[in-house]
């Protein structure tokens, strides 16, 4: 069961080194879910005696006001012999064996996070002992309490110790070590009175009475001990810390344990409860509970990491690959987002997405509507066609058939022909711009690179301008070929006046009249609507075959040609990504390294049932 705890020391060690303290943030947290003892005591409650006493060391920095400025995660290793030594997390390949070396590394340490100015960080310190003389157990020393802010502290740093303290000790997994002096009423006790805050019932709480040689004679704490004073689920421990004038003569911690073990032994009033009190109990106990602890939590906490892991992987697939550092995979980067989202624009004009469907509709019927408006019934009223006649007859009156009268009421109304047709030429590349900015919007990729996005945008709304451009010219020239040649079959088909019985030598003013006018109107007419007839079919091919066409084949052409030509520094501007997307992703990367970290050393740890 010993390598439970060691598992959980890898794995809080892991959090640490990836950023997990479990302080608030927008990321999930394994720290939290991990189980630990966190000791808890006021300043001169006699806590650091208490831990030095289970380790058998010296190490802990003393001094007036707030000495611990920050958590102290201190995992102890049981090892069958050799030399005692201590690491520290952030120095991984140093062993100290000197001890006075590991108390000034501590306050080097604190020092380095927080500055010499006292004040406080929640960023912990690891420190590992190994030794012969210790038990397998973690235990995170917290600062002590206090009331009052020393010189050069904020006033709120009172305040900002105790959120400290309670932020470790509320949390569901977290074992509450509460160290309170015998000397003092239990009643203001700061530990007693934080940790009842957390948990009423005391089924999280140790209860550690220090100082019980203290108290004063003709008093004892056989009523705190028994449980009788204050009640928790466990009972409590008292023990008997060295007292300054032994620290101050260096005594032998070995020794402070003897002298521990005889007082309780000896003094009336504890011996009948004497095996289970002291350190070196004390230590057993919190051993034993830790583990059990833990392994009633394993499955929980699997559960919690494959869960987890699916979170960030999903998060981090929405996100994005991070940038690629050199010039060539800038470039391949950024041609795999413009073809993601030239894939997307095909989709739309494919029918695979809603959009396309409105090119159709324009030719179906924007432009059929357009073509109606145009009334060439109107623009072949008599007068007008008797104007147009007589002054394409100009000084010389025709002789058989007007044929300059009839080419140019033809052209006259081929012309405005024009019109329908650019309008379609401009209605298809609003649609197709429309579906360029959706497929933007719809590209994930795209949304990482601010610049990526208005350089692609861009470029494929100028592309779609050159196309509107050629389209326009191509469909003109449509219209303008049916008036620059007309279709001479049409012509020879009508019925001539001789064939009606009608005389070709009729005066020359007869051929002004109504009727002959008429009938010039109706003839242009029935050619003009043959002619509108087949530019209804033709001018969608046009536009199609210009702009639909071109857009699915070569809409990035021209911006993959310039991207060719950029270098690394001007690929890098084009791949802006959002600096708080960036961040986001480092630190999600990190926390996926944890927490898969954490299922590896979970799924190798072959603990009994």
């Amino acid at each position: 069961m010993e390598n439970l705890i060691a598992l959980v020391n890898r794995l809080q060690r892991a959090c640490t080194a990836l950023g997990d303290h479990g302080d608030e943030s927008a990321l999930p947290t394994l720290w939290d879910a991990l189980p630990s003892i966190a000791v808890v005591g006021g300043q001169s409650s006699g806590k650091s005696s208490v831990l030095e006493s289970i380790v058998g060391k010296d190490f802990l920095p003393r001094g007036s006001g707030i000495v611990t400025r920050r958590p102290l995660v201190l995992q102890l290793h049981r090892i069958d012999e050799g030399r005692e030594y201590a690491e520290f997390g952030h120095l991984p390949r140093k062993r100290f064996t000197d001890f006075a070396a590991v108390r000034k590394e501590i306050s080097d340490e604190t020092d380095r996070e927080t500055g010499r100015s006292k004040a406080i960080s929640t960023v912990p310190i690891y420190l590992s002992i190994y030794s012969p003389n210790v038990v397998n157990l973690t235990l995170i020393d917290l600062p002590g309490l206090t009331k009052v802010a020393v010189d050069g502290q904020p006033e709120s740093t009172v305040q900002d110790i105790e959120n400290m303290v309670r932020s470790y000790i509320e949390k569901p997994n977290s074992i509450i070590l509460a160290i309170s002096p015998a000397n003092q009423d239990l009643a203001t006790s700061d530990a007693i009175k934080i940790s009842r805050e957390v948990d009423p019932k005391g089924e999280r709480t140790f209860g550690v009475l220090t100082k019980i040689d203290l108290m004063d004679k003709g008093t004892d704490a056989v009523d705190i001990l028994e449980g009788r004073a204050y009640k928790l689920q466990f009972p409590w421990i008292g023990v008997v810390n060295r007292s300054q004038q032994d620290i101050n003569k260096n005594v032998d911690m070995i020794a402070a344990r003897r002298r521990e073990r005889e007082y309780f032994a000896q003094t009336p009033e504890y011996k009948h409860f004497a095996h289970r009190m002291g350190s070196e109990h004390l230590g057993k106990v919190l051993s034993k509970h830790l583990e059990t602890v833990i392994k009633s939590r394993i499955p929980g906490l699997q559960s919690l990491i494959n869960k987890t892991i699916i979170e960030l992987e999903s998060e981090l697939s929405r996100l994005g690959k991070p940038i690629a550092t050199d010039a060539g995979g800038k470039l391949y980067m950024i041609m795999e987002i413009c073809r993601v989202f030239d894939g997307i624009f095909k989709e739309h004009l494919d029918g695979i997405r809603p959009g396309g469907d409105k090119v159709y509709n324009v030719f179906d019927n924007q432009l059929p509507a357009a073509l109606k408006r145009l009334q060439f019934d109107k623009h072949l009223a008599m007068e007008n066609v008797r104007k147009l006649i007589t002054e394409a007859d100009g000084y010389q009156p025709h002789l058989i058939a007007p044929e300059q009268g009839y080419r140019r009421l033809i052209e006259t109304a081929l012309i405005t022909i024009k019109g329908p047709a650019e309008a379609a030429v401009d209605a298809v590349h609003g649609i197709l711009k429309e579906l360029v900015h959706k497929s933007i919007s719809e590209t994930s990729e795209l949304k990482q690179y601010p610049s990526l996005r208005v350089e692609v945008g861009n470029a494929a709304v100028e592309s779609l301008d050159r196309m509107r451009d050629e389209s326009k010219r191509a469909t003109v020239q449509l219209v303008e070929m049916e008036y620059s040649y007309l279709t001479v079959d049409f012509f020879r088909k009508l019925p001539q006046d001789v064939e009606k019985g009608g005389n070709p030598t009729h005066s020359i003013f007869d051929r002004y009249n109504d009727s002959y006018l008429r009938r010039i109107g109706s003839t242009v007419l029935s050619y003009v609507n043959m002619v509108c007839g087949s530019l209804r079919n033709s001018i969608p091919k046009s536009i199609v075959y210009c702009q639909v066409r071109e857009a699915k084949r070569s809409l990035l052409d021209h911006f993959f040609t310039e991207l060719g030509k950029k270098e690394g520094r001007q690929l890098g501007t084009l791949l802006d990504e959002d600096p708080e997307i960036m961040q986001r992703r480092v630190s999600l990367a990190k926390r996926l390294e944890l927490y898969r970290a954490a299922q590896s050393e979970i799924d190798s740890v072959a603990w009994s049932k």
